[in-house]
């Protein structure tokens, strides 16, 4: 009888066994039977991985359950031996979701690579225990949580481990240290803190550790000199203090050396000098001192050497000189002396050099131009001409040069003719030097030029119509010199131009229009000049525009009206007293056709009845068609105005369009096929929620309403919060392209007075801002609450917050933007008790509206308002944020809100105050709750000024800068040492 064996290694197939079974009892009582569950496990494993990740770029298309074998799979190697997964390497799959425990299933698996996915969750402790793990990646993902200690028990065989770029905190497990085997350790780029485990110096087999970029702290623990294979060290970007580990030169190995931006200080250990492999040493942002060594030059392979922001003294050592191989040098920002070495001449390979920022003096050496240098950076020094004709010398054959900065030194003498030959310059800064002559029409020439600063020095003559050459300027900058002349039409050649500086020179003629043909145009200065003529009307297409000063010159005639110029600050026209327009207060003049009128004396005297009777017939039908016309043009503008209105009110109630983020889901619950969905767009992190869009804008997270929408809080997947302002004026707003070009300008705008614009969403019928959230809350919370206790807000912290709502307001003026809606609710205080300013710049996100809508949307607190600010007579200055700054003072210094209805009266409290100044019992109005505990020499004055920015009239409101001022003069000089509590 023969006995056969058969193998089932299929799942599906069991559903025969109990057959077979009965066939095999009559005919074969020897038949095995036998079941192989080993490439089920690989299958089944790696198909449970599977099902709980999302792949939007369909890699894993291929994963198919009814294979026999998994090992034709993408990213599945296996070993030919045994047909078992040896390697899953699935790098890049643009791969979401949790790392599933089906892995735990490979028992072979020897490489495991998920890296620049976007896994979440935490990393599961038993993630070793997946067969016999050499090499494990899940660098560049979402993972957070803490490194488990237990991961690394099962560790024997791990020679590879990389988390580097995730979310990752905690510390790292001491148990790291039983990983005998490991010769590569990166956890870099995460929030990882706590001390260095002493235990790693003694994994002997260690090759490659990367810790920067994280939040580790203490001293850097002896002992290094046991990693006798280490090649390379990356610690940088970390808290880490004490001195360099004294015996790091023994590590023979080392090729790279990054300590940089850390706390370390002290002199370096001399037996760095035996690093004679090493090619990358940086030690840029610490605190080190004494003298730059002079075994420095004893590590001959150094290809780069980063010394720069440390406090270095003495000389550069002439042994620098020796590193025949080094490519980049930077010891700037340091406090070295002297004059570059001759020596340094020997560095033939030499490509950077940064010396900017320290205390070197004398001629510039006359070998600088000849080692084929791409940049030189020797600003902040005190670099002279001497006996060498520096400037003019520039060798203009010297293709190489990419960056030349020589600001803030003692040059002087011209730029040389020449210049243009520097074909490869893309960045020229000569800035604050004693320079003289004109600028070279071969400034031309430089094609690749994108940075131009010759600002600060004694440049004369004009601004060469050559310029139309340097096509790749995008930053020009001539200010604070004596150029004469007209601004070249030509300059509208430089279509990358976003900053344009000429101040301070003496330029005359009129600003040439071709300048709005720069569409990228962000920045523009030409104040203090002796500019005339009319301002160009084509001004007001350049719709990138954030700052347009042409303040102290001769220029006339009405200003341009639209776009930027609709908000344009009155302080960057100033100084033209010929300028009319509603920002400088000064009406332009009418112009009306000129009656007819015709001459009694004319040789036609004898029929002078018919003439009168002709005269008053042409008068009386040019008067007709006039009024005739006025009537149609009126009747005109109430219709449509009539319309808008309609069509605003109408639309406002009707609910938003569903709207899909970057995540896919639909906030509504239906499907996602709005062909006006939008996409969420971020300034800066992760576009998406920790709790998905469907938890955004309900009731449970709603914190606060205002005149422009609703506030939501929301957690973003990185773990910090949000808030989102819904606006209600939705159907008001301006185009999409309008939209984002406002609200990009004003995420750019950082202050520590103000909230800072995180990002946005915009459909046609959705808008949403999305703020840094401030958990504090608001001012009026602060103040008013029941629930808040006022004790909390003492008379120092309440000058701070006066004080820092100063500053954020006058740094918005300064940006040329007005807040127009300044009240308590829109002022939030921060842990620091820093006050913060929000909502600012909304206004610019709407159209040109009817007075009476704009007046209901921005200014629905009572009592802020600015008594100007009429239905019929708006007009957009900064005096109205001065008015409320002022009864903002008011509010603080008392408590009380601004407007307070009692049983049967209403209480301004800016005439309260008033009164009680009058009554010379102004002290009784501070805030009861500080119980006597205020400065009475702040107190009073503070009053006073906020009486004085709340006037009736609106040029006798100071401006900001002006009160800053008066602040920091009322501020007792004792605050700094003794709070008053």
């Amino acid at each position: 009888m023969h006995c056969y064996k058969i193998d089932i290694t299929l799942m599906k197939q069991v559903q025969f066994i109990p057959f077979l079974s009965l066939c095999f009892v009559f005919y074969c009582p020897l038949l095995v039977i036998s079941i192989n569950p080993s490439f089920n496990d690989d299958v089944l494993g790696l198909i449970m991985f599977k099902a709980g990740l999302e792949d939007p770029k369909g890699k894993l298309s291929t994963w198919n359950e009814d294979d026999y074998s998994p090992c034709n799979w993408v990213g599945v190697k296996c070993d030919p031996v045994n047909n078992r997964v040896s390697s899953l390497v699935l790098d890049g799959f643009s791969l979401s979701g949790h790392i599933d425990r089906g892995l735990l299933r490979l028992q072979f698996l020897q490489i495991l690579s998920l890296s620049r996915n976007k896994f979440t969750g935490t990393i599961a402790p038993d993630l070793l225990g997946i067969g016999d793990l050499q090499v494990v990646d899940l660098s560049e993902n979402n993972l957070s949580g803490l490194i488990p200690d237990e991961i690394f028990q099962q560790c024997w065989s791990l020679r590879v481990i990389s988390f580097a770029n995730n979310n990752l905190a905690g510390k790292i497990p001491d148990s790291l240290s039983s990983c005998y085997s490991l010769a590569v350790v990166n956890f870099s780029s995460n929030q990882i803190h706590g001390e260095l485990p002493s235990g790693m110096w003694f994994l002997r087999g260690l090759q490659s550790i990367d810790l920067s970029n994280n939040l580790l702290e203490g001293e850097i623990p002896e002992g290094i000199q046991n990693l006798i294979d280490l090649r390379e060290l990356r610690l940088g970007k970390n808290l880490f203090t004490g001195r360099i580990p004294e015996h790091i030169g023994d590590c023979l190995l080392l090729k790279l050396v990054d300590f940089s931006r850390n706390s370390l200080s002290g002199r370096l250990p001399e037996s760095m000098q035996k690093l004679t492999s090493c090619t990358f040493l940086s030690l840029q942002g610490n605190s080190f001192t004494g003298g730059i060594p002079h075994w420095i030059g004893e590590m001959k392979s150094l290809d780069t050497l980063d010394l720069s922001t440390n406090r270095f003294s003495g000389w550069i050592p002439k042994s620098i000189g020796n590193l025949d191989l080094l490519s980049r040098l930077n010891l700037s920002r340091n406090q070295i002396t002297g004059n570059l070495p001759e020596l340094m001449v020997n560095c033939i390979k030499l490509l950077t050099l940064d010396i900017s920022h320290n205390h070197l003096s004398g001629h510039l050496p006359s070998w600088i131009f000849r080692m084929g240098l791409q940049s030189i950076s020797l600003s902040g020094n005190g670099f002279s001409e001497g006996n060498y004709p520096s400037l003019t010398s520039i060798p203009v054959s010297f293709h190489g040069l990419q960056v030349l900065d020589l600001s803030s030194n003692a040059f002087f003498g011209q730029l040389p003719s020449g210049i243009g030959g520097l074909g490869s310059l893309q960045v020229l800064n000569l800035s604050t030097n004693n320079i003289s002559g004109s600028i070279p029409v071969s400034i031309g020439d430089l094609k690749s030029l994108y940075n131009l600063d010759l600002s600060g020095n004694n440049l004369n003559g004009s601004v060469p119509s050559e310029i139309e050459g340097a096509t790749s300027l995008s930053e020009m900058r001539l200010q604070k010199n004596f150029l004469r002349g007209r601004i070249p039409a030509q300059i509208d050649k430089c279509s990358e131009l976003i900053f344009l500086n000429l101040s301070h020179n003496k330029l005359i003629g009129s600003i040439p229009s071709a300048i709005a043909n720069l569409t990228n145009l962000q920045d523009v200065d030409f104040s203090w000049n002796e500019l005339s003529g009319s301002l160009p009307k084509e001004l007001t297409n350049l719709s990138n525009l954030f700052s347009f000063n042409v303040s102290h010159n001769h220029l006339q005639g009405e200003l341009p009206v639209g776009g930027f110029f609709n908000t344009i600050s009155p302080s960057s026209v100033s100084g033209n007293p010929l300028l009319c327009g509603s920002v400088v207060n000064h009406s332009c003049p009418s112009v009306h056709p000129k009656p007819i009128v015709l001459n009694p004396n004319s040789s036609y005297s004898n029929s002078g009845s018919s003439l009168q009777n002709n005269h008053h017939k042409i008068m009386l039908s040019i008067s007709v068609l006039i009024a005739i016309g006025a009537a149609i043009f009126i009747v005109i503008g109430v219709v449509v105005v009539t319309v808008l209105n309609i069509h605003v009110r109408s639309s406002m109630p009707l609910s938003a369009t569903p709207f899909i983020f970057s995540g896919g889901e639909d906030y509504s619950g239906s499907p996602g096929n709005d062909p006006n969905h939008g996409k969420l767009v971020m300034f800066y992190g992760d576009a998406e929620f920790a709790d998905g869009s469907h938890n955004l804008l309900n009731k449970d997270s709603e914190i606060g309403r205002g005149g422009f929408g609703v506030v939501y809080c929301t957690v973003l997947r990185d773990g910090h919060c949000v808030a989102i302002k819904k606006l209600t004026v939705s159907t008001l707003t301006k185009s999409e392209e309008d939209f984002e070009r406002e609200v990009k300008m004003l995420g750019k705008i950082k202050h520590q007075n103000l909230v800072a614009l995180e990002g946005y969403y915009w459909t046609p019928s959705l808008q949403l801002l999305i703020y840094e959230y401030l958990a504090r809350g608001s001012l009026q919370k602060l103040l008013h609450d029941d629930d808040s206790s006022k004790n909390i807000l003492s008379w120092r912290k309440r000058f701070k917050i006066i004080l820092g709502i100063a500053r954020g307001l006058a740094y918005l003026h300064q940006m040329e933007l007005i807040h127009y809606n300044l009240k308590s609710t829109n002022v939030f205080i921060d842990c620091s008790d820093e006050a913060r300013i929000g909502d600012f710049g909304l206004v610019r996100l709407l159209p040109m509206l009817d007075p009476c809508v704009l007046s209901s949307k921005i200014q629905s607190a009572l009592g802020y308002m600015a008594p100007e600010f009429a239905c019929r007579t708006v007009k957009i200055t900064e005096k109205c944020d001065i008015y409320s700054f002022g009864i903002l003072i008011l509010e603080v210094v008392t408590g009380k809100r601004p407007v307070e209805y009692m049983e049967d009266d209403v209480v301004v409290l800016c005439d309260k105050v008033r009164s009680a100044l009058d009554d010379g019992k102004v002290e009784q109005c501070v805030d009861e709750n500080l119980k006597g505990n205020f400065a009475a020499e702040e107190a009073v004055p503070v009053i006073k000024l906020g009486l004085v920015c709340a006037s009736q009239v609106p040029s006798k409101r100071p401006d900001m800068a002006e009160v800053i001022n008066i602040l920091e003069l009322i501020q007792c000089p004792s605050e700094e040492q003794e709070e008053i509590q």
